[in-house]
This record gives C-alpha cells, structure tokens and sequence, in this order.
C-alpha cells in the first residue's frame, strides 16, 4: 500500500495537475476549441449581415443605419478569395478580440470599394487562421468584397514585407486595399505580411469616419496584444483556483469517484475559460 500523501505533497501535486490541466486546455483553445469557435462566430455572422444586405441596412461608415457608432465584432462586408477558396464575414474592429470571429476592418481606413484606402487584418494561425494563405496570392489574383454599397472587385497587386518598397499612394478618386497578416511559422510571427489590392469595378464614395490614426486604439494596430480585457482573465483564474482546491477537499473527504465525475467537467470548463482569456492577450495577427 502507498503512504498517504502529506498536506505539502498534496497541495504540490494539485498545482502541477493545474498547471498542466492550463496548458493543456491553452493548447486546445488554439489548436481545436478557437476554430470552432471561429466558425460558430462566422455562421452567426453571415447570418447577421446577409439580413442586413437584403434589408438594406448595412453599414457604409462607422456608423450604422442610425448613424450609431459601430460597436467592436459587428459584420460589415464578405470577402472572397477564390485563389485561396476563402469566403470570410470582415467584422469591425482590429483588436485581439475582435479578430477571434473573423477578419477584422481597420477603423480609420474607409471601407474596400470607397475611395481611399482600405487595410483589413487576419489571424494566420489560431482561430481559423483565415489569412493564413494570403502570402500565395499572386498578382492579378482576384477578390470580392461584398459591402453595403454593393460587391466590389480587386485585383491584387503584389506580396511585400517590412523593408520593402511600397505601392504608390492611390490617386484621388482611386480606391486600395491591404491585407495584413503575421509572417513566419504558426504561433511564432516574425513580422506582417501585406498584400495590396487595387479596385477594378467602380469606386464608391466614401463614408463618415469619427476614428482616425492618431485616435486609433493602440490594441487595433497590427501585432498588438489587448490588455483591456485582463480582469476577466483574473475572475477565470480565481473561478478555476477554487475548483480546484474543492476538488482536493473533495477527493480527500468525498473519495475519488465521485469528485472525477463532478469536478472533471467544472475544470475543463475553468480552464478553457483561462485559456480563452491568456490567447487574447497573444498578439492579434497570430
């Protein structure tokens, strides 16, 4: 028979089966749990905008159809790789959190179509890594994106990377795109990629913009983390922390089977909830 374990020995193996219950749950949050969640957010999406396109409400500017700010996640254009066989719902909203749903619309940049240019961000590897093809586009590639104002048409211009030559600004009245991504191997960026799109079909006039770049969230930019939802990471530490040590209570004053069958579902839920949390603040191109 084994000793029973002493209340040092005990208290240490519950911080190592915590540690590793947090890093198992963190790797399945990015590998499996995150694209589920990414395509459960683009059905709901989808749904959401192809509802407003046919009742003629989408947003053309920052603001809606009551001219109400645009709030962080809402859908506000479909866009189409066919090159890549991609079909994504852009929502508004470049932060870390923002772009766990999808690809997400720089606010200070007009809308793809207006007249100016547009820069649209992508993950490259977690949550559906929806941009993580983009670096094989070629020039003279075509996408679509389908706005408020009907579907515009580009063509893509070119690949390029930090240090290298950039486009000539669009003329007045010409309208651009930008895709930007994380370069370098899954979860580990070593830089953005760009790829820039010129308008082929009719350029649309552009709307109302309260955000600009001096005013731009630092969380917005590309590669930037998002600390602003940190105190939700607290509560789910401090949830699971307490699950576990009731789980210890009960496994030592309980017995074994019956805290398995209660407690095993309450911290994986925990730690997906913590794991969900810690990939927020991973830089928002990842």
């Amino acid at each position: 028979m084994y000793a029973p374990l002493t209340r040092n020995q005990a208290i240490a193996r519950s911080l190592a089966a915590m540690i590793a219950a947090l890093l198992l749950m963190f790797g399945l949050d990015l590998l499996v749990f995150g694209h589920v969640q990414h395509q459960i957010s683009q059905q709901r999406l989808s749904d959401t905008f192809r509802a407003e396109l046919i009742e003629g409400t989408a947003p053309v500017s920052e603001g809606d159809f009551d001219d109400v700010l645009l709030a962080d996640g809402v859908p506000v254009a479909i866009i189409d790789i066919p090159a890549l066989h991609a079909t994504e719902v852009i929502v508004e909203g470049t932060s870390s959190a923002d772009l766990t749903a999808g690809p997400g619309h720089r606010r200070d940049t007009v809308l793809p179509g207006q007249a100016g240019v547009s820069v649209i961000m992508g993950r490259n590897a977690a949550f559906g890594g929806p941009f993580s093809g983009i670096q094989r586009l070629a020039p003279g590639d075509e996408i679509t994106v389908r706005t408020g104002q009907g579907l515009q048409e580009f063509e893509v211009i070119g690949l390029r990377y930090a240090g290298d030559p950039t486009p000539p600004a669009p003329k007045q009245g010409e309208s651009r795109m930008i895709l930007q991504t994380a370069r370098g191997a899954a979860f580990a960026p070593s830089g953005i990629a760009y790829v820039d799109a010129r308008l082929t079909s009719k350029v649309q006039p552009a709307g109302t913009r309260q955000t600009t770049t001096l005013t731009l969230p630092r969380e917005d930019t590309a590669l930037a983390t998002d600390l602003t939802t940190v105190w939700a990471l607290v509560f789910a530490l401090q949830f699971f922390v307490v699950a576990e040590f009731a789980a210890v209570w009960s496994f030592r004053r309980i017995g074994a089977q019956k805290t398995w069958v209660v407690f095993v579902p309450v911290l994986l839920l925990g730690g997906l909830f913590v794991a969900d949390q810690v990939a927020r603040l991973l830089p928002n191109l990842l």
